[in-house]
């Protein structure tokens, strides 16, 4: 059976349009959160990308009108990644989008798309992807809550493992529009400030977008990150609050930790999910508790990008992989005092360490949860 690996990764988030230039910024300290105004009028904070530069850049590749914000911002990820990969699109080239929500912004009178009615349906998003580029195989489509871009990884590893594909390009991403803020408006689970994850003053989440790319190979380069194991089991607990035992994540790692061959000691950072809000938080430090992992340096990502929901997996990983890269553990912004009943070890500053292993969780609303184990190749 083959082994399978990450080879080449780009992302486009408020913080900038390369993997490189988000984790210099993280390295730093710096947050994309800033405060907007919604269409009521009232003010919340997110991170966004900036749309104007995202037109200036996809006008080298394409026409600006002939496609959505998110599609742009998709197309823009795939073409770097197949352009520093030298990569010829085969009929053993897979296709993988990974989204909570796609183009749902289109269903809105404001959209250049309303009149379009079936832009917004996920297999649209698909086929302006496979079109563009003139991939050989269909769309795949990955739609599970938050999981969805760590999944996306999951479900690369089997087709190349299985040898269904050589190499499988992931594009993920989602945007802030206003259907995804009334929605977590009506949970109540909005922050009236940038996030703080783990934090016993956490109010909520605060929700960002981003696209995230990656090509997972059959082959390895000299960047590489092996996919050790990969696990994923949902709890069905509730259609939006997380198992109180965190159920779901707890056999989701074990899973990943039994194919990679690895004991949970072996861990040296764990990329988290952490989305601040009350239940999901706690969830994870009792997965956690139970699993024996509470020594090992934990972080979320949040406090720089919100909650980037289908895609906030895979740019977590991409930063893990930088992570691996560059021997940093990045801090957990936001953080001040443990908020959570298990005394997880968050990282409070960014810190120069060796490191091997990395786990990367994701959970999300129905009970699913996704872990995906990545570690370093050997010289």
């Amino acid at each position: 059976m083959k082994e399978a690996f990450i080879t080449y990764h780009t992302m486009i988030s408020s913080l900038g349009f390369s993997s490189e230039e988000n984790f210099n910024q993280l390295v730093s300290e710096n947050t994309g959160i800033k405060k907007h105004i919604r269409e009521n009028g009232e003010s919340y904070y997110s991170s966004q990308v900036d749309k104007q530069k995202v037109n200036q850049e996809f006008s080298k590749i394409g026409n600006i009108d002939n496609f959505t914000t998110l599609e742009k911002m998709m197309l823009l990820s795939v073409e770097k990644i197949l352009k520093e990969s030298e990569l010829k699109i085969s009929d053993k080239t897979g296709l993988i989008i990974a989204t909570t929500k796609g183009n749902i912004d289109t269903l809105s009178s404001k959209s250049n798309f309303y009149n379009d009615k079936k832009r917004s349906y996920l297999p649209e998003l698909g086929k302006q992807i496979k079109t563009f580029f003139n991939f050989k195989n269909e769309a795949i489509v990955l739609s599970n809550a938050c999981v969805s871009g760590v999944l996306a990884v999951a479900v690369a590893q089997r087709f190349v493992k299985d040898d269904v594909y050589d190499e499988v390009i992931i594009v993920s991403g989602d945007l802030v529009s206003e259907f995804i803020l009334s929605g977590f408006t009506s949970f109540q689970a909005i922050s009236d400030e940038p996030c703080k994850p783990f934090s016993k003053n956490r109010t909520g989440i605060t929700i960002g977008e981003a696209v995230a790319s990656v090509l997972g190979s059959s082959e390895k380069n000299k960047n590489a990150v092996q996919i050790l194991g990969t696990g994923s089991c949902n709890d069905a607990n509730h259609i939006s609050g997380p198992s109180r035992t965190g159920e779901g994540l707890v056999l989701s790692v074990q899973s990943a930790l039994k194919e990679a061959n690895l004991e949970s000691d072996a861990i040296d950072y764990i990329s988290a999910h952490g989305t601040a809000t009350n239940y999901n938080d706690e969830m994870e430090a009792v997965a956690f508790g139970r699993l024996g992992m509470l020594e090992i340096p934990i972080n979320s990502l949040k406090g720089y990008y919100g909650h980037t929901l289908g895609a906030s997996g895979l740019l977590e990983t991409i930063i893990g992989i930088e992570s691996l890269k560059n021997n940093t553990l990045i801090s957990s912004l936001g953080f001040d005092e443990i908020g959570v009943s298990e005394k997880i070890n968050v990282i409070e500053k960014p810190e120069n360490k060796e490191l091997n292993v990395f786990l990367k969780t994701a959970s999300g609303f129905g009970g699913c949860n996704t872990v995906v184990v990545f570690g370093k190749i050997s010289d």
